[in-house]
């Protein structure tokens, strides 16, 4: 496995290192990989929940976007339809 440092570190980065300077066992290193996912996790619900409340919205407006489709299709995969639909 790679590992790429970049300099300088977070003040996040530098206390987990002085945390964790042992090496874990894998079992327990899972764990606090488990535990970060469920903190960052929890705050970007929390962020999505601030703004949903800010803005207003209600179920109705989810589901509205969830039906909405933005993408914009490649050239190429035009180009393929138009020739699929033609034969």
């Amino acid at each position: 496995m790679e590992n790429n440092v970049q300099l300088p570190l977070s003040n996040v980065q530098l206390e987990l290192l002085k945390l964790f300077a042992e090496n874990l066992p894998e079992n327990e290193l899972l764990e606090v990989k488990k535990l970060l996912v469920a903190w960052r996790f929890t705050k970007l619900k929390d962020a999505a929940n601030k703004v949903w409340d800010e803005k207003g919205f209600t179920e109705e407006d989810m589901l509205k976007l969830l039906r909405q489709h933005e993408r914009t299709p490649y050239a190429a995969q035009n180009d393929f339809l138009a020739k699929r639909v033609k034969h």
